[in-house]
């Protein structure tokens, strides 16, 4: 299975889009499976806040253990690696922002029913997975050369 494939087999086995991500990269980033679903666990929409799209957040997480830096002075890699990421899912996906992407505040019980009535977690969130996989499959790529 592809990195796509096995983010949404995990997104579609109830794992937070943050952890799916993560989780599927477990080959590249040293992380056991486990050590992958539990430290995106709190990451799911938007850290549960609408914020930062958690399929976004898990593909920074990787980003970041292929390409961090553990040098205070040497954070420029990563920093343009970050902007790089964010900006491309913007382009895509019309902003990084769970809230704006469904649509709905999912910090309230009725923004959380808007999107369940909606299917948005089981019909357009699958979608945020696979396009924060895409792009990090490019950006891997590209900055591995």
């Amino acid at each position: 299975m592809n990195h796509q494939e096995l983010a949404l087999k995990y997104f579609n086995m109830k794992y937070h889009c943050s952890q799916a991500v993560l989780a599927a990269y477990s080959d590249l980033t040293g992380l056991s499976i486990d050590e992958s679903l539990k430290l995106g666990s709190c990451f799911g929409s938007g850290m549960r806040q609408g914020e930062v799209c958690g399929a976004a957040t898990g593909a920074l997480m990787v980003l970041g253990l292929i390409f961090g830096y553990t040098d205070p002075n040497s954070k420029e890699q990563s920093n343009r690696i970050n902007d790089k990421f964010l900006k491309r899912f913007k382009e895509v996906n019309g902003s990084y922002l769970c809230n704006e992407l469904l649509k709905c505040d999912i910090r309230t019980i009725e923004g959380v029913n808007y999107a369940r009535n909606n299917n948005l977690f089981t019909e357009f969130c699958p979608k945020m997975v696979l396009s924060a996989t895409l792009i990090l499959d490019e950006i891997i790529k590209e900055e591995s050369k």
